[in-house]
C-alpha cells in the first residue's frame, strides 16, 4: 500500500521504521470451540483441493473481540478463492441461530458455495447448522482434531483484522465494534491488496469470475 502511494522502501526499511516508533500488539486469546462430544464429526476436504473459482469453497470461524465493557464475538465467512468476506455478524454469545442466520444472509448475497468448512465447534454441528447446509446441498468441511493449519484461511483474515483495525481501535460497545466493523469489511473487501492474490483486490477477483 506504502509503495502504491509513492513511498520508496522495503521489508528491512519498514521493519527498522516499525521498530523506531516501538509498535507491538498486545492481545489476549479466548478459547472459542467449544465440541459437542456426541455430534458427529465431518472430514476435511480441502487439503490438497485445488480452488481456483469463487463460490468453490467457504471458510466459517468465530473468533473474540475486547471492547471496553468486555468482549463479544466475530463471526465471518470468508471466499477462500477471492478472500472476498461474504458475511459476518458480531453477538455477545455464540449460538447457533446466530451462525445459521449469518450463512443463510451470505447465500440469499452471493449465491451457495459448494464447500463450507468450519471447526468442530458445536455451533457448526449443530441441527439447525446441519440442516441449513444440507437442504442447499452444500458439502459439510471440518478441521482435523489438533490440526490448526486447516483454519488458515480464517486465522489469517482474523489476524488481519485485529491488527488492522481491533487493537487500535478499542470500542466501547457492540453498536460502535458493529459501525467500526463495517467501515472496515468494506475497506477489506473493496481497498485492500493482498499479497497472498498477488496484491490482487477481493472485490476484483469477484467481479472478474462474475
Amino acid at each position: 500500500m506504502l509503495m502504491l502511494a509513492g513511498y520508496r522502501l522495503n521489508r528491512k526499511r519498514l521493519r527498522r521504521l516499525i521498530k523506531l516508533q516501538g509498535w507491538q500488539t498486545l492481545y489476549p486469546v479466548a478459547r472459542t470451540t467449544r465440541t459437542d462430544p456426541t455430534a458427529y464429526k465431518y472430514p476435511y476436504l480441502l487439503r490438497e483441493l485445488s480452488i481456483e473459482t469463487k463460490n468453490q469453497a467457504w471458510a466459517i470461524d468465530i473468533t473474540y473481540i475486547p471492547i471496553k465493557s468486555g468482549f463479544m464475538y466475530l463471526c465471518a465467512i470468508i471466499d477462500v478463492h477471492t478472500r472476498y468476506v461474504v458475511g459476518w455478524g458480531v453477538s455477545n454469545t455464540m449460538t447457533a441461530e446466530w451462525c445459521t442466520e449469518i450463512v443463510k444472509d451470505a447465500i440469499a448475497v452471493h449465491g451457495k458455495p459448494g464447500i463450507l468448512n468450519s471447526n468442530q465447534g458445536s455451533q457448526f454441528t449443530s441441527e439447525l447448522y446441519m440442516a441449513l447446509l444440507k437442504a442447499n446441498k452444500i458439502q459439510i468441511s471440518m478441521d482435523g482434531k489438533g490440526r490448526a493449519i486447516d483454519n488458515i484461511f480464517s486465522e489469517r483474515l482474523w489476524r488481519t483484522v485485529k491488527y488492522e483495525h481491533i487493537y487500535l481501535y478499542v470500542y466501547a460497545d457492540g453498536l460502535s465494534l458493529f459501525k467500526g466493523l463495517q467501515q472496515y469489511f468494506s475497506f477489506y473487501n473493496g481497498e485492500r491488496r493482498h499479497q497472498s492474490l498477488k496484491y490482487e483486490i477481493p472485490l476484483t477477483l469477484c467481479t472478474r469470475a462474475a
